[in-house]
């Protein structure tokens, strides 16, 4: 089952700016190889290391994790796939895609994000 977005298009739930920054970077469009769930799970595992929407230092492009985060978007993720993001124990970035687009997530998905990264904090 695909997961329903509220009928708005991708560029109306991310800042202009940082959407057309995403769709010129050439980052974004070496993504374009990942065909994917576990491809980009992967990707996230070896290139993200923070979830700031835009790089940080003198070159102000959109980040690797935004960039992810929009391949998502284009994937139609199911149901299934997203419980497997919020599942994931590889990395904690891994799991903060799924917040950072997803960010109105059932109760219940939250109160487990939150026991499993105070679990994995012990």
């Amino acid at each position: 089952m695909e997961i329903q977005t509220c009928g708005k298009p991708i560029d109306s739930l991310l800042e202009k700016v940082l959407c057309m920054n995403i769709l010129s970077s050439d980052y974004f469009k070496e993504l374009y190889r990942l065909k994917t769930y576990h491809e980009v799970i992967d990707e996230i595992y070896n290139q993200v290391d923070h979830v700031e929407p835009w790089m940080t230092g003198n070159c102000r492009g959109p980040s690797t994790a935004f960039c992810l985060l929009y391949k998502f978007f284009t994937m139609k993720l199911t149901v299934k796939q997203m419980h497997g993001l919020l599942k994931h124990t590889d990395s904690p970035y891994i799991r903060a895609s799924l917040f950072l687009g997803f960010g109105d997530l059932p109760s219940s998905a939250r109160d487990l994000a939150f026991a499993m990264d105070l679990a994995s904090s012990c």
